[in-house]
């Protein structure tokens, strides 16, 4: 049976890939530390789990509209107002089953063939694949460690086309962990408000897993002015320990909004009523339950940037947020015998040390390694003693 194009031009999202395989080899009995998902070791708190309780007591178990609950809509609303300085109606929002809906859904809903969309690289894998099943066409935008592995206005310019119809930013970052400063980003609205028809796709999804007090800033915070051409792009898995429960949402443009809604109609529908319940829970609540969350991912940032660094072959630059180190393996790989990339390298830590990380060149970025210390700091100590041991 013959399979579409569009199919045979995806690829298996990387990370999800290799957290198979470490659940495949843990199932046989062998001892893995998976470094690979970014999901967070944390139990959802225990309010959140509550309000999902109740909310299946009450009756809350049927049909929402497709973009929602009106509740928890307004609790967004008041979120983008009292953390962000946004504005925006209900009509400008809509929930979808987790961040990575959303981002398919304005896919899905704005770009059409030969369309090109601008991704900085290193970026989370998914956006090209999601970007390619729109039949739009992934235009990189390499980057690197000297610049934080961010863009820059100019970058972006020099790869702007009459083609060009979006642009995917990430801050914090997944890999890199690094965050784009109100400089940095009134540096690319410079650019970007010459070109109103291009759709800036704001993935907000790590704004509250930021360390030493840094503040997260959102491009409209410093360019209101690109505010109808801008998507707000979030949800609740990574701040609240939420993966399981899968809400995304979305804000701006009404217009392309409603064209997201209708996309969703003919897929998932609403989400689910329970889910919804508990995320208005976590919106509704003070934080302070990420904030001690946030607390340990920074220890264990601490702890890796300190013990990774003294291995020959590895550099790696400390993130400013997210709970991923992006680690530098050029030295490692020109070291260790019939290991010529980071694939091998990644193959190699699973079969000898039964470590699992991600590749960097499935982010985008060759002769790196992802690891995601959304895990215990048990966890991350055991891991680097394997590798040392490994390596010595």
């Amino acid at each position: 049976m013959k399979l579409s194009k569009r199919i045979s031009n995806t690829k298996t999202s990387a990370t999800i890939a290799m957290s198979m395989k470490a659940r495949e080899l843990t199932l046989q009995g062998k001892d893995i530390i998976s470094l690979s998902a970014g999901e967070p070791d944390f139990d959802t708190p225990r309010n959140i789990k509550n309000a999902a309780i109740e909310s299946i007591n009450s009756g809350n178990t049927k049909y929402t509209a497709v973009d929602g609950m009106l509740t928890l809509k307004e609790s967004i609303v008041k979120k983008f107002k009292n953390e962000n300085n946004l504005e925006y109606t209900p009509d400008q929002i809509i929930v979808s089953t987790g961040c990575k809906q959303s981002i398919y859904n304005l896919c899905q809903a704005t770009l059409d063939e030969g369309d090109e969309v601008l991704i900085p690289s290193p970026y989370w894998v998914s956006y090209p694949e999601i970007v390619k099943l729109s039949d739009a066409v992934p235009v990189f935008v390499e980057t690197n460690s000297e610049t934080d592995f961010k863009v820059t206005g100019k970058m972006l310019e020099d790869n702007i086309t009459k083609r060009t119809k979006m642009i995917l930013l990430n801050s914090p970052s997944n890999p890199s962990g690094f965050i784009y400063s109100q400089e940095d980003l009134k540096d690319i609205g410079r650019v970007l408000k010459k070109y109103p028809n291009i759709i800036i796709a704001s993935d907000d999804i790590y704004e509250h897993i930021i360390f030493n007090g840094k503040k997260f800033t959102n491009i409209l915070n410093v360019c209101p002015e690109l505010y109808d051409q801008t998507i707000v792009l979030n949800g609740v898995s990574k701040a609240y320990a939420m993966t399981g429960w899968r809400i995304g949402y979305a804000a701006g443009n009404s217009t392309i909004i409603g064209a997201m809604k209708k996309i969703q109609s003919q897929s998932t529908s609403c989400t689910c009523s329970i889910s919804q319940a508990a995320a208005k829970a976590a919106l509704d609540d003070d934080n302070s339950e990420v904030t001690k969350m946030v607390s340990e991912y920074q220890l264990r940032s601490e702890y890796l940037h300190t013990e990774l660094n003294k291995i020959e072959g590895i550099k790696y630059k400390k993130p400013e947020g997210s709970f991923y180190a992006f680690v530098d393996v050029n030295g490692l790989i020109n070291k260790i015998e019939n290991i010529n990339d980071d694939f091998e390298l990644a193959e190699y830590f699973l079969r000898e040390a039964d470590i699992a990380v991600v590749p960097g060149t499935a982010f985008g970025s060759k002769n790196h390694i992802r690891i995601s210390f959304a895990t215990s700091l048990v966890n991350l100590e055991k891991a680097v003693c394997r590798i040392k041991n490994l390596l010595s």
